[in-house]
């Protein structure tokens, strides 16, 4: 099936595994998704991610972190910000605060895919591509 929208799909696929309580979630690799991946796994929010399978049918495995014995998400909420029909820039004065620091907004920027933390560090400014909490 072809998505037009690679980053609202691998948000929906841990949205969807991380409510049904599963340990891992696979969603097709691009360069976007591995990249984003990778924030999220420095910011704590995932466990681990891996490449699996060859050629065009790459995935990603996803495993996802959960605390306690009740097994709470550690990912409360995800929010696609910018979209293909309506794209939100912002320059570095003007970059969001998810929840007032506790959560994150992904950045892509001209030197790659980022947090607003870093971004604010860096002063660079650019797409805000989602809000994570």
């Amino acid at each position: 099936m072809a998505v037009n929208d690679t980053i609202a799909d691998m948000l929906t696929r841990i949205r969807n595994a991380t409510q049904a309580r599963h340990q891992t979630t696979l969603i097709p690799s691009t360069k976007m998704t591995r990249s984003i991946a990778k924030v999220l796994k420095d910011e704590g929010f995932i466990a681990d991610y891996s490449e699996d399978g060859e050629g065009v049918k790459r995935n990603l495995v996803v495993a996802l972190k959960y605390k306690g014995k009740n097994r709470q998400p550690i990912i409360t909420a995800l929010k696609r910000v910018s979209k293909p029909g309506l794209r939100v820039y912002s320059n570095r004065k003007e970059l969001p605060r998810v929840l007032g620091g506790i959560g994150i907004a992904i950045i892509s920027t001209s030197s790659g895919i980022m947090t607003d933390r870093e971004a604010r560090r860096q002063g660079l400014g650019g797409e805000v591509l989602c809000y994570i909490w």
